[in-house]
């Protein structure tokens, strides 16, 4: 889900030094469209710094602490009914359970979860969305995939994010223009949290295309078998990202 990027920042800034081993420089057979998607990737890299970034960082700027939590905690929320089915679709019951106690507790005690009290208690945030749910049942990744403007993906995650988004409490607003709003606050919100990280993650990389591809796909594989994937050999590792 779009609401658990930092953390794929998060997961690619621990990982960096095993993808600078493996895979940097390599030719990575997951990513047949590569000519393709690098030209997405400068695109969005390009609209992003004209007009992404800087409405990100005046939102950032004006914006006071409380209220960038507040609205984390909006989204973060709303998402959580779509990681509730997910969860029943994967048989995860109990955790499935949780997570919508977290929604009824955030959404009534948590003032239509702008705060979150679930966390506070034994009600823990977990990450799961439709292209998960299909790694589970056994499907593929498919080809790597840039999305314009969404970003690094693959065909599974691609189809995932449009049964998520159709489902999604957001796209079930009428109001074309309330629902717009909602997505541009939800989208300026979630790149002003990733402004520091960027900062780290620049220096980093060696070619920020391949780095973006091979962690968001590390990422995503460590997320479909609840962070125990399968052990892999450095010299292995474009293979294995394969799998679910």
């Amino acid at each position: 889900m779009d609401s658990m990027r930092p953390l794929f920042l998060t997961t690619a800034l621990l990982i960096s030094p095993m993808l600078l081993i493996g895979c940097a420089g390599a030719h990575n057979p997951n990513d047949p469209l590569e000519p393709l998607n690098r030209g997405i990737y400068r695109f969005n890299d390009t609209v992003d710094k004209a007009v992404i970034k800087p409405v990100a960082q005046g939102y950032s700027a004006v914006m006071p602490a409380v209220g960038k939590t507040m609205v984390s905690n909006f989204f973060s929320n709303l998402d959580d009914v779509v990681v509730t089915a997910n969860d029943l679709l994967q048989f995860k019951l109990v955790q499935g359970f949780s997570d919508g106690m977290r929604v009824f507790v955030n959404t009534t005690i948590g003032v239509f979860g702008l705060i979150d009290v679930a966390s506070t208690g034994e009600l823990k945030k977990h990450n799961e969305d439709f292209g998960q749910t299909l790694g589970k049942w056994g499907v593929g990744n498919g080809p790597y995939l840039v999305l314009p403007i969404l970003g690094p993906s693959t065909l599974r995650d691609s189809a995932g994010l449009y049964v998520d988004g159709y489902s999604s409490p957001v796209y079930q607003i009428k109001h074309m223009r309330t629902r717009n709003q909602a997505y541009l606050a939800r989208g300026t919100n979630l790149r002003a949290e990733l402004l520091d990280q960027e900062k780290v993650l620049r220096e980093a990389m060696l070619d920020p295309y391949e780095f973006t591809r091979d962690s968001y796909l590390l990422y995503r594989k460590n997320l479909v078998y609840d962070g125990n994937p399968p052990r892999t050999r450095y010299d292995d590792m474009e293979e294995d990202t394969t799998q679910p």
